[in-house]
């Protein structure tokens, strides 16, 4: 399982200074979230929330990442 915020926020049309501001996370912790592989469990919620998905799309799962090759 990978994290896949970056492509959401691409897809959302949202920059990560915006969902700092929109989640009370600081920008440089958004920035390397999908360089963790451990995440604060608040930071999943808020973010997801914000971005109105599910914290399962947070993230992608293997048989997601065969699926697409």
């Amino acid at each position: 399982m990978k994290p896949n915020l970056t492509p959401l926020l691409k897809k959302k049309g949202i920059i990560q200074m915006e969902l700092s501001e929109m989640t009370g996370i600081p920008q440089g912790s958004i920035s390397r979230f999908d360089k963790n592989s451990r995440h604060e469990a608040w930071h999943l919620f808020a973010i997801a929330k914000a971005l109105d998905v599910t914290i399962e799309d947070l993230f992608i799962t293997e048989e997601q990442e065969e699926q697409e090759d």
